[in-house]
């Protein structure tokens, strides 16, 4: 009789790292975990009942990354190391740093970050689950197809993660291996790109037929539906249609040993088609939509140009800043919004990125420091580009940028000061939503002490400003001007973590899917019919406006323009923009510069900011935008940099596992 025990030691030959560093428990997002159960007793007591069946089975889910941990001891490297922030450390709890810093390689991979062996063991036990479900006896066929569903998702989604980080990857057998196999048996090469995602898209169809549409009740809102398949296969075939992965002859000498390319270098448009196809199955399902909170008295007036026709149809009758914020600070809750596809319980202490954001004498750390580059990808409010503002709401020039608006305006849940700089008004919704930059207003009112300046501050960046370091930590500080704001709820206060607002963070939203399926539309040059669905697409510029516009409304922007509609490169770029924006600090930027080969363009730039070397006495200084030389800011990008580099350890486990190019 084996045991959890040998089969996690059989698991661990032919695949596997001995660290696990950067994987964060899932466990509150499914019931308990009984460790005993989990990692001791045999298998076949596991399977004796339908109780230590869901026990093992939500042990598999803790494997799971916590996806809301975007830069404290977070699960990847990617929103730390993309080109949207920084952290105000190069340490071990921020590493992600380290990677476009340059610090990383295969050996230092073993410690930061390295999620193989746990995402493989997590497939491996999935794969236990759907072999021997059938001696579980007490279980109804809809818990059942419940359980199987949840194990194909698991299979799909770890091997996601496993693509999306090291690239092509070993596709294990779905049969458990005998321990007394030999190393050659045990060690495999690793698959193709195209076979990992049709590897993916297979065990996701599985997992669509047989979980169900939705979770009503709270504590299952966490467990994966049919409708999070769908998000995982629109997303997957999206990036697999994408330049990095369709017809880049940059990997044409990376081969495996039977001589197939990895990444295959031969252009497929059919690519886009699947991944339009896939998008339109979850708009078809009629089960999403973006989440909208109605007008009311304090919301910011629609600029002239943006229609006003009831929402979809324009922006009329909605509040663009709550309709966009309310999803990610826990105002609304998760089982009632309908953008919602799929998420996850959000931290609220240390490793949040509350607490990342927050001035230190309101309980934070002071250190997340967002780039002048993201800060200006934010429209004004008639949509206009920064550099190309209209007369109704003109961006400022250098000479008055700085000056203050001189009057208190409130909109929505914002509270902009008189001291705020010119060049912080009229812009888009989505800007105060997710920008915390030099005189914010930061409410915090769940603080209920004494000390009169740990809510309602005027946070001010300038080096003897009010989130200035103190001396016990002189390198807590803000080195840009901006921070995220993008989780805080305005009463939230981390001097007062019990009455911090419980969020969930949302790891596929509609928004999405609509500007997946913008994208894919976009690049279609013929008209495609998916073979498992009979959905048929084609490149509509019209309902490409369509999907794009449902998240420019909401926003409380005007749709594309003319300009913008003229050509497929012109629409291209707006896509790119709007993700941008759309999605700032939440994960996706790094994939999005990979998967377009954007990332060279993007990472050699320099970093810029605003001045907080000055003092408030020296208003303009501050103002002025600087490029940022110092130790955290020194990017480089590499080739090598596509991939995170399997680590050393694992690779000395597999003698047919091949390291990533130029590792």
């Amino acid at each position: 009789m084996k045991t959890l025990y040998s089969l996690r030691a059989l698991f661990l030959l032919p695949f596997m790292a001995a660290a696990i560093t950067g994987v964060v428990s899932c466990k509150k997002s499914y019931l308990d975990v009984n460790d005993y159960i989990y990692d001791f007793v045999s298998l076949d007591s596991v399977f004796a009942s339908q109780s230590k069946l869901l026990q093992y089975i939500n042990g598999i889910a803790s494997y799971l990354p916590a996806e809301d941990r975007l830069w404290t001891n977070a699960w990847s490297p990617f929103q730390g190391a993309s080109d949207e922030n920084f952290t105000s450390w190069n340490d071990i709890r921020h590493a992600a740093i380290k990677f476009p810093l340059g610090e990383i390689t295969p050996y230092t991979a073993n410690s930061y970050y390295n999620n193989y062996e746990s995402w493989y063991r997590g497939i491996r036990k999935a794969n236990t689950v759907i072999a021997r479900i059938e001696e579980c006896k007490d279980l109804s066929l809809v818990t059942k197809r419940q359980y199987l569903g949840e194990m194909y998702f698991f299979r799909g989604y770890f091997l996601y993660h496993l693509l999306q980080q090291y690239g092509p990857a070993v596709i294990p057998p779905d049969d458990v291996l005998d321990l007394g196999s030999d190393a050659e048996t045990l060690s495999q090469d690793r698959s193709t790109y195209d076979d990992c995602v049709n590897y993916i898209i297979d065990n996701m169809e599985q997992a669509y037929n047989l979980l169900p549409a939705t979770k009503e009740a709270l504590a299952e809102i966490y467990r994966p539906t049919s409708g999070a398949a769908l998000a995982v296969m629109s997303r997957v075939l999206l990036v697999a249609a994408s330049p990095m992965f369709n017809g880049n002859p940059s990997y044409a000498n990376w081969r495996r040993a039977d001589g197939n390319l990895f990444i295959s270098n031969t252009y497929n448009n059919n690519k886009w088609g699947r991944a339009a196809a896939a998008a339109k199955r979850v708009m078809q399902t009629n089960r999403y939509d973006l989440y909208t909170f109605p007008k009311a008295a304090d919301t910011d007036p629609l600029a002239p140009n943006v229609p006003t026709a009831a929402y979809p149809n324009g922006a009329g009758g909605i509040d663009p800043y709550r309709s966009y914020k309310y999803t990610f600070i826990g105002e609304i809750p998760a089982t009632s919004n309908p953008e919602i596809i799929w998420c996850r319980n959000a931290a609220v202490a240390g490793d949040s990125p509350l607490w990342l954001s927050t001035p230190s004498h309101m309980g934070g750390g002071n250190g997340l420091n967002l780039t002048q580059d993201l800060v200006d990808a934010f429209k004004m409010k008639d949509g206009n580009d920064i550099n190309h503002s209209s007369a109704d709401y003109p961006y400022p020039d250098a000479a008055t940028a700085y000056q203050p608006i001189g009057v208190v305006k409130n909109i929505a849940d914002v509270q902009l000061v008189a001291n705020t700089p010119k060049m912080y008004a009229n812009r888009e919704a989505r800007f105060y939503a997710t920008i915390g930059f030099n005189h914010s207003f930061w409410k915090g009112t769940s603080y209920t002490g004494t000390n009169a300046n740990s809510k309602n501050v005027e946070i001010t960046y300038y080096s003897n400003g009010t989130a200035a370091p103190n001396n016990n930590y002189p390198n807590d500080y803000n080195h840009t001007g901006y921070t995220c704001i993008k989780y805080n709820h305005y009463a939230d206060n981390m001097l007062q973590t019990a009455s911090v607002l419980p969020k969930v963070f949302p790891i596929f939203r509609y928004a999405e899917i609509l500007l997946n399926y913008a994208e894919a539309l976009n690049e279609l040059d013929a008209p495609f019919t998916d073979t498992t669905t009979g959905i048929t697409v084609n490149r509509n510029v019209a309902e490409i406006a369509a999907a794009f516009n449902r998240v420019r409304f909401r926003a409380g922007l005007p749709g594309l323009s003319g300009t913008e509609l003229a050509s497929q490169v012109s629409i291209r770029e707006a896509i790119k923009r709007e993700r941008l924006v759309e999605f700032a600090c939440e994960g996706r930027r790094y994939h999005d510069l990979r998967r377009w080969l954007d990332a060279p363009v993007a990472y050699s730039k320099p970093v810029t900011a605003m001045n907080v070397a000055a003092t408030s006495g020296n208003r303009q200084q501050f103002f002025t935008r600087i490029t940022l030389n110092e130790p955290l800011t020194l990017r480089n990008w590499s080739f090598k940099m596509y991939f995170w580099p399997i680590p050393k350890n694992s690779l000395d486990k597999n003698a047919k596992l091949v390291q990533n190019p130029s590792w």
